[in-house]
Order: structure tokens, then sequence, then C-alpha cells
């Protein structure tokens, strides 16, 4: 890129910015915001530094972008907060709160007040209405219901190694932690899943899902192990 070119942008995006700020959307700093002409914010929207807004981006009032997000085509309802995280190819509905670090895939849709937490990806699902999606969780392939919640470490296993598959979790369904859902399978109305679990079959409406092995405790089975780890610290200090 020639000097001039690097000019000429940089009085576009100047020209962009001040278009949005005479239009009411607010800037606290201006530092590292890029927002393409297509680009489009309605009044009281915030966008806060590091932001980047691409494409066929829409953005409605109240809502919240940044610090340090991108988005990319993706529809932004009203008063939704999305803090230092990426969308891409996406709808997110009014009152949606995601991030930080969240990864929204293409073909995502994220309903009405759903939380996404930290370290969360979906891809190519519908997240229903009020959901909870906290923490350290991948939502692929899937349908979900609204007002469920998702305990830490839930993956929707939707790969086969030859071909995709998809999961539907019915509404008010409880996911517990480090649950894998195989898909294809269906989680009904108001069910459970046992953290832990790896489920390969439906689990009906009301239904608690559980799917680990009985825990057996081998009395004294540590004790030889400990008392060699500490013989071997002894001989360390004696060197």
């Amino acid at each position: 890129m020639t000097k001039q070119q690097l000019e000429e942008r940089r009085a576009a995006l100047t020209a962009t910015l001040e278009k949005h700020l005479q239009a009411g959307v607010e800037f606290y700093l201006t530092d590292g915001i890029m927002i393409d002409e297509t680009v489009e914010i309605e009044p009281g929207a915030v966008i806060l530094p590091g932001t980047i807004l691409r494409g066929q981006t829409r953005i409605g009032a109240d809502s919240v972008i940044g610090p340090n997000s991108l988005l990319e085509n993706v529809t932004v309802g009203r008063a939704v907060k999305f803090n230092a995280s990426q969308g891409y190819n996406s709808v997110i509905d009014d009152g949606a709160n995601i991030g930080p670090f969240v990864h929204i895939r293409p073909d995502s849709h994220i309903c009405k007040n759903v939380h996404i937490g930290d370290f969360v990806e979906v891809k190519n699902s519908t997240v229903g209405e009020g959901t909870s999606v906290s923490h350290l969780t991948y939502v692929g392939d899937s349908d979900v219901g609204k007002y469920c919640n998702f305990g830490c470490g839930v993956v929707t296993v939707n790969y086969d190694g030859a071909a995709k598959h998809r999961n539907t979790i019915g509404d008010y369904a409880f996911i517990g932690c480090n649950t894998n859902l195989v898909a294809p399978v269906t989680v009904g109305d108001g069910a459970y899943t046992a953290a832990g679990s790896t489920i390969t079959e439906d689990v009906p409406a009301g239904a608690l899902g559980i799917a680990r092995a009985r825990q057996q405790n081998k009395l004294g089975w540590a004790k030889q192990k400990l008392e060699k780890f500490i013989e071997k610290q002894k001989k360390k200090q004696q060197k």
C-alpha cells in the first residue's frame, strides 16, 4: 500500500466514524476502531476501542460492542453486550450478553436474552431464548431450546470423521458439567444429564440421563506409591 493509498484509507475511516458520531453513535475513544462504509449502526449504540465491524453488519440501539471485538456480516439486536469476542455471518437477538472470548461461527442464531460466557464456541446452531452457556463449551450443529442451562465443559460431539450430525436440546433442559452429547441425540424438554456423562442415546423429556462408570475405591492402593515417593525425596535431600 502506497503512502497516498494509506492516507486515503485513513480519511475514509475518519469520515465513516464522524458519520456515525453525528448520527448518535457513542465512541469513548476511537483507538483501533475500524468500520466498513457498509455497516449500519443505530443511534445510542456504544462502540468501544479495538472494535472491527465489517461487511453487512447491523448494530441495534443501546448495544455495547467491544472492547477488542470483531463482527463480520452479523445482525445484532438492541441492548446486546458483545465483549472481547468475534462473530461471523450470524444473528444475535435483543438483550443477548456475549463474552469475553466467545467465537460465534457462521449460520448461528443467538436468541433473545441468551448469555454466552467465556471460552464458548457456537457454530451453525440456534441457542434459544434465555439459555445460558456460561463457559468452556462447544455448541456445534445443534438446536437448543429456551431457558436451558449448559454446565462447564459441555461438548456437542457433532463430527464422526466422515459427516456432521445435529443434536436437539429441548426447552428448560439442564446439561451437566463435562457432558458429551454424541450426535445425533435429542434431550427432551426439562431433561437433565448427569455431570461427566457421555450421552449416546436420546434422553426423554423430564428424565435424568446418566452415562458414566460406577466409582470404585480400592482402599490402600495409593499407600505404596506414596511411600516410594517420600523415600525418593529423602534420597534427593541427602545428596
